[in-house]
């Protein structure tokens, strides 16, 4: 039996490419997404039909329907959020790099060991629209 997982999107700007590879996959649901510019946050959520909007990052942690939180942040922040929503009880998948320390870097991997979570440091250029578009032709 395969598991469904309930994502919430963290910055909406590249971000919201994976939004429809999110809605396309069977065990996945794009459960809210979290932008500060709340009408480019509702600009975004009008166009994929997703209901949860929150403005701030803390929101999303609270709440107790988001299974993992994809993380597309400026780069500085990637460390401080992934450690966030791994204390919140969040699994994560950030975009690349883990961070810019190889002190945080150690924190992020501490912190995984700790709660026993999923962390995926992820390279996002796989996942773009034109990578796709030339998978899709060669397929």
């Amino acid at each position: 039996m395969s598991k469904s997982f309930r994502v919430a999107m963290v910055g909406l700007g590249f971000g919201a490419e994976f939004i429809p590879i999110y809605q396309a996959h069977p065990n996945a649901t794009v459960e809210a997404i979290c932008r500060r510019n709340e009408a480019e946050l509702n600009k975004c959520g009008d166009e994929f039909g997703i209901a949860k909007r929150y403005t701030t990052y803390e929101e999303v942690l609270a709440d107790p329907d988001i299974d993992f939180v994809h993380i597309n942040s400026p780069i500085p922040d990637h460390a401080s959020m992934s450690l966030q929503a791994l204390d919140a009880g969040k699994h994560v998948m950030c975009t690349v790099p883990m961070a810019t320390t190889i002190e945080d870097c150690r924190k992020v991997v501490e912190k995984v060991k700790e709660t026993g979570l999923k962390y995926m440091m992820a390279e996002t250029v796989v996942y773009s629209r034109e990578f796709l578009f030339i998978k899709q032709l060669y397929e």
